[in-house]
């Protein structure tokens, strides 16, 4: 249900970002200006479209979830009464949702409110982005760990991790080739020859340290440039604009809300506070995030008895009702950074969403390489702090 009033409010924000759905309106909507002025949105409801609205319509969701988080601090058992909150009265959240979201917009000092949101929004996008590329780092330990566990009852599973490890490299290979190809010149595109070559310098810096025996052992142990730098796939790839923006936009966001679904689990609250399983009770297994057998992990795990099912509460609730709501806050500010093109939000509507801006490709840019440092710092660290110990 929070998931569904998440998805409502970013197709919302997906609407008011349309120069589109804006036009349509004006053309189908008999007497558009006067209901415009009625309701003292501007001559032609100015003020319910284009980034100020996205900002206010997220403020409102950001307060909801914030507030929740606020409200589930401490849940250990989903039996309480502020649990019963969390899990139930689905319409009067919605009822506030909205209300909420309709608040915003009534805020007084509308410039500084939004100047200062602004910036708000870009710290909460970030660490949103940050969240993520820790558990992307853990997930990524957490393969390797199970899988390598396997090895010292069945040597296939070294053939597994050759074949995966392969894989990967021969796609992150292919895909700086590729871009290499489309995405310079011979002569000009200069920034993006050097970004190439930093980002496939990274690659193999971090490869390298990765089979090092110094970090193996600590680890066994515990200007005026006119050219044209984009490809020229002809005009028959970008004939239907709508059904690019729709469909690229349908995926971007569903993105989004698995990472939300997946970061709230017990699991990922516990990697992020670098709490893990020990390594002698791994059971290499394909799917390694489930347990044996296909069933959950023991925190997951549930006993079913006819249509009742018991969960497993000894540890608390099955999962973090205050981080949930923590992770939906954080990804409300990504949202209206992301559909707003962070900050480049005065030209930006959703039909030019997947056109690119400096905004977008510096924050991709900057998570790439946080990414990179973050896989180091866990490499390095047991050389830094030899009398730690590091497991993941």
């Amino acid at each position: 249900m929070y998931a569904l009033y998440f998805i409502l409010v970013v197709l919302l924000c997906c609407v008011m970002m349309s120069k589109t759905v804006a036009n349509e309106m004006k053309e189908h909507i008999p007497f558009y200006e006067d209901i415009c002025k009625g309701i003292k949105a501007g001559d032609t409801c100015e003020k319910l479209v284009g980034y100020s609205a996205v900002y206010r319509v997220c403020f409102g969701m950001a307060c909801f979830f914030f507030i929740f988080c606020l409200l589930t601090l401490k849940i250990n058992s989903s039996k309480g009464c502020r649990a019963h909150i969390h899990n139930g009265f689905w319409f009067f959240k919605l009822l506030l949702l909205g209300a909420m979201c309709s608040g915003a917009f009534f805020i007084p000092d509308q410039e500084t409110f939004l100047n200062a949101w602004r910036y708000v929004g870009a710290v909460g996008g970030f660490i949103f982005i940050g969240i993520q590329l820790i558990l992307l780092v853990e997930f990524a330990h957490k393969w390797n760990k199970n899988w390598t566990a396997g090895t010292a009852t069945n040597k296939l599973w070294y053939a597994a991790l050759a074949l995966v490890t392969l894989i990967m490299y021969s796609v992150a290979t292919g895909g700086l080739i590729l871009m290499a190809v489309f995405y310079t010149q011979k002569d000009g595109c200069l920034e993006n020859k050097i970004l190439l070559g930093l980002n496939g310098g990274l690659c193999l810096l971090i490869s390298a340290v990765a089979i090092s025996p110094c970090v193996q052992n600590p680890l066994d142990e515990h200007g005026k440039n006119v050219t044209i730098c984009v490809p020229e796939f002809g005009q028959d790839l970008y004939r239907d604009e709508n059904l690019v923006t729709g469909l690229g936009t349908t995926l971007l966001f569903l993105c989004i809300l698995y990472s939300c679904l997946t970061s709230t689990t017990r699991s990922s609250s516990d990697a992020l506070q670098g709490r893990y399983a020990a390594p002698e009770l791994e059971v290499a297994r394909c799917c390694f995030c489930f347990g044996p057998d296909g069933e959950d992990t023991e925190e997951q795990q549930n006993v079913k008895e006819g249509p009742r099912v018991i969960y497993d509460e000894k540890r608390g609730t099955v999962y973090s009702y205050s981080y949930f709501h923590f992770v939906f806050f954080l990804a409300s500010l990504y949202v209206m950074m992301t559909v707003t093109s962070w900050f480049n939000y005065e030209s930006a509507n959703i039909e030019t969403f997947f056109s690119g801006s400096w905004s977008i490709f510096w924050v991709k840019m900057a998570s790439c390489w946080m990414c990179v440092l973050l896989y180091l710092a866990t490499l390095v660290a047991p050389l830094c702090c030899p009398s730690r110990q590091f497991s993941v």
